[in-house]
């Protein structure tokens, strides 16, 4: 079976259909919890957090992983993914800000994001 896994801070549940669409071109879709990065952590703790992430996940065969989040985090995992040839994409939206003013006569901007597509994290 095909698997696309979400690892990233927002459920599969929360996606739109055309995210979720998409996402299934891959396979079957899986959230893998994205775990709390501490800013107080050393290089080597996120690295070690990685590694063992990139174990799990590739122990389920993935045809892509969704990887967003802490940077440094997201980093260090993509590379250990792709070492291990399993593919790593992002989520790429158009943000969409729209303003309105409220009973207070306040400015109020609410942003929303439209998916519009996977994009592969290039390893070149």
């Amino acid at each position: 079976m095909d698997l696309f896994i979400n690892h990233t801070n927002h459920p599969s549940a929360q996606w739109s259909e055309e995210q979720l669409q998409a996402a299934r071109q891959y396979g079957d879709v899986v959230d893998v919890p994205f775990p709390q990065i501490e800013a107080g952590l050393s290089e080597a703790e996120v690295h070690d957090i990685a590694e063992a992430a990139a174990g799990r996940i590739a122990e389920l065969k993935p045809s892509a992983v969704l990887v967003q989040g802490e940077f440094t985090y997201s980093y260090a995992l993509i590379r250990l993914l792709q070492t291990a040839g399993i593919r790593a994409v992002a989520a790429c939206s158009e943000r969409q800000t729209i303003a309105v003013l409220n009973e207070r006569q306040e400015t109020l901007k609410q942003s929303v994001f439209k998916f519009v597509q996977f994009r592969v994290y290039d390893d070149g």
